[in-house]
Parts: C-alpha cells; structure tokens; sequence
C-alpha cells in the first residue's frame, strides 16, 4: 500500500497549482488520483478552438511559465498578452507533471482512476481504482485528503443539455464545429457565458452572416475589459488608472445604479446593448475589438432560458418563438461556474480547494498550499484563506470586489503572505512594486472601498426587504 503525506483528488489546474507549490515548498509527499488519461481536468475534453479568457501569464502552476510572454499582434486579442489555446495548456500541464512533479521522487501520479473515499476499516486509508482495469488500490495518507474537484468545472462535452431536444432537432456541442462538414441555413447558439461567447465569435470568425445566427441569451452579462487585466511594466500604467477609476466610482456613488453607471463609464465594465441593463455578472473578459463583432449580430433572444427545442418552435421560460428551417444549434449551457456553498478550506484531515480570489482558481490552490505548508493552526489557515462563491448577478460584482478588499487588507497584514502574494506569477494583483508609502495609500483607499460596497449592499438588502 502507497503512504504519502498528501492525497490529491483530482489533476485539474487547482490540483496541479496546490501539488506544484506544496511540493516545491516541504519536503512532503503527494499522490495524484485523477479520471483522466492525462493531466488538465476540464481542459481536456474542452471545445478545440477555447482560449483563455485571461492572459497565459497569470495561468498554471507557480513554478513554471505558461507561454512565452509575448503580445497577440493579430486577431480580437491584438496589442494584448497571448492566450493560451487548449492544447497549449494541455501541454503545459503534462510537462509540469512529468518534468516538475514526477522528478522530485515525492510525487506519485495515477491517471484514469477514481477516488471511492475512506475505507471504513481504516480511516487513514483511501480507497481508489482504475478505471481500466478495475483494480482497486488504497493510499494511505499521513496528513490531508485534498479536494481539487469540489468546484466541478463542466463544460459541454460533459454533460447533456438541460432542457428538452425534440425529434430532428440538429443540436451539437461547441467541440463538433470545428469537424462541420456543410454549411448550415441559420446558427442558433444557445448560451450567454464565456462558451457562448466564444462560439459566436468563432462562427463570425469562419465567415457566417450575422443575419444567420441567433444567440439566445437568458441574461445580460457585464463584462471585464481584458485591456485593464495584463501583466507587465508595460500595462503598469493601464492597471493603476483602472484601479484608481474603479475605487473612484465606488467611492463617489450613493446608490447601486449610479455606481454601474459610473463603472461603465470609466471602462471597468462593458455590455453587450446600450439599451439593456446586465443582471448576471460571471467574470467573463472580451476585448472591445471583440464586443464590436458580437454587436452585430442583431437576433438575440432574451425571454429566459430554454426549456424544449422543437422542430418548429424554441420554448422558454418567457414566450415561444418560432425555430427556423435548417438551424444548428450549439449547446452553450454547462455551467462552468456551478454556484457551490462555500466551507472551511482546512477542516482535519481535509482540505476542500475553492476560490479565494472570486475567479482566480489556480492562484487560490496555489496560495491555500502556501498556508498549508507555512502555518500550523486551522482556524488561522481559514481565516487567511476565506473561499468566495463565484459571482452570478450583477450584485455580485460588489460581493466579490468587497471580498478581496477584504482579503488584500487582512494578507497585507502579515508580511510572509504578502511578499508570497506579490511574487507569485498567478496573481492579478501584485503591490510589490510598490513604496511603503503607496502601500499603504492603497490600502487605506481599499478599506474605504470595501466599507463603501458593504454600505451599498446593506441599502439594496433593505430595499427589497421593504418591498
């Protein structure tokens, strides 16, 4: 029977973030269990043509650079740092494992396997088996179970659709565009997340008509300018006026309204219609060279979500409208930002990965590792380590802003955990450029920030609760 220190369900990015710094920092050792046949989670049965919505820079493992730091000179990413494709990262996670992780001798990997959960004969034992041979085997594990599944990433490919698909209804998943073989009438893309997006984007990229495609959209979402989120000196200036801007419209807003208004104004956020108020906020980032081309496509259908596909009609929540002759429809629907009850991180012999930066997965791994290894007490651990539920509405932009104010003031307490924030290549929001003087300017506009956001939440829980 295999005994490491640390048993790890699940070699997705935050269990390859947690296992890359936990490693590199103890002398511990770890077991990675995963379903797959290689390591990746999500990315490796993601839609062909997926990039990331954020620059490769601030993506992967802390250890080890993920593309080679250059700016995009062509396409809707144009003057911004690359993208990393699907199979780039693929790539890059299978070198993590077999040229960072394996070599130390700490680390043992087993691919195509699933965790079952304790053996209730011994509870330090973990229960596992392949999912080729059958064959069952147990971990035993001195210190932590960790969790890196408990978000459960889906995209497509993993799940059916969640609605009613009648008979002779054409409906595929993102990952068959690539393989059409004819051209089709009329497009529907059913979907109004960062898949969704994506697939309208790759549809107007390969030449469709806008007046051939139809993108259902339950809700509007406000959108992050990708421009404001890139790494290096040369966006040094671009990151602090975003900052300053965003803290500004925060400050000088009284009601919740004014401070979108104002947010809109000044960049921080953008939105697919003028003349349509976002209700959703999911931390999706489009350049504006991309919301141009998703602007022209003039039949989006706001009634809801849907609820059957029929040969002759599109049922929703709101109304029925009639199907078109001829559509493909693409399935965007799988929540890839499942809503999950948050819990403690740290709770005995467990560790349960979740976000602690809203949106930020493989830096929250990659920092609960820190913790783990550099601190001894639960209670501290989660107090450093507060998880945040992933936004869905548009208020939830202020929850998520509010809590990494909060975060970034209670870390920027403790030296060791700053200095470890800002030199990680993970994080969005490094301060170690910085004088102590600026420091601690930024700071005193945070908790301002934050009291301000509490303050607005509080007068929008006491207007519904009068109505």
């Amino acid at each position: 029977m295999l005994e490491v220190d640390y048993l790890i369900v699940g070699a997705g990015a935050m269990g390859m973030a947690f296992a890359d710094t936990l490693v590199a920092e103890t002398d511990a050792t770890v077991a990675l269990v995963d379903r797959y046949g290689r390591p990746g989670g999500h990315w490796t049965v993601a839609y062909p043509y997926v990039r990331l919505h954020q620059p490769s820079a601030f993506y992967g493992v802390n250890s080890r650079e993920l593309g080679t730091g250059e700016v995009d000179r062509h396409g809707g990413n144009a003057g911004l740092h690359e993208l990393a494709s699907a199979d780039e990262i693929l790539t890059y996670f299978d070198q993590v494992m077999h040229k960072t992780l394996l070599p130390t001798g700490r680390v043992s990997y087993f691919p195509m396997s699933v965790h079952d959960g304790p053996d209730p004969a011994r509870p330090d034992v973990q229960r596992c088996h392949s999912v080729v041979s059958g064959a069952e085997f147990g971990i035993r594990v001195r210190r932590r179970t960790v969790d890196a599944t408990y978000m459960n990433v889906t995209v497509p490919a993993m799940c059916p659709p969640r609605y009613d698909v009648g008979p002779g209804v054409r409906l595929i998943t993102p990952n068959e565009l690539p393989s059409l073989e004819a051209a089709s009438s009329h497009y529907t893309v059913v979907g109004a997340g960062k898949t969704g997006i994506d697939a309208c984007l790759w549809l107007l990229r390969h030449g469709v008509d806008p007046a051939d495609l139809t993108w259902i959209m339950p809700r509007d979402a406000w959108l992050l300018d990708r421009a404001q989120i890139q790494p290096g000196p040369e966006f040094a200036a671009v990151r602090a006026e975003s900052l300053s801007a965003r803290v500004r419209a925060v400050l000088e807003s009284d009601t919740i309204d004014e401070l979108f208004q104002r947010l809109e104004a000044n960049g921080s956020l953008l939105r697919l219609s003028s003349d349509v108020t976002p209700t959703a906020f999911r931390c999706a980032t489009v350049t504006r060279s991309e919301l141009a081309q998703l602007r022209r496509i003039p039949d989006v259908v706001r009634h809801g979500r849907v609820r059957r596909i029929g040969a002759d009609t599109v049922e929703l929540d709101g109304t029925t409208v009639p199907a078109r002759p001829g559509t493909l429809y693409i399935d965007c629907t799988a929540d890839g930002l499942e809503p999950r009850p948050t819990v403690p991180v740290f709770s005995g012999s467990g560790i349960t990965l979740q976000a602690l930066v809203p949106c930020q997965q493989v830096f929250s791994a990659a920092f609960a590792a820190h913790v783990e290894a550099a601190y001894e007490d639960d209670a501290e651990k989660n107090r450093m380590c507060t998880p945040a539920p992933h936004p869905s509405t548009a208020l939830d932009w202020l929850r998520a802003a509010a809590h990494i104010d909060d975060l970034m003031l209670r870390w920027s307490a403790d030296r060791g955990l700053r200095e470890w924030s800002d030199a990680s290549r993970l994080t969005t929001r490094s301060t170690g450029s910085l004088s102590e003087e600026q420091r601690a300017v930024l700071l005193e506009r945070l908790h301002a920030e934050k009291d301000q956001l509490q303050k607005l939440l509080a007068q929008e829980e006491m207007t519904v609760a009068a109505t």
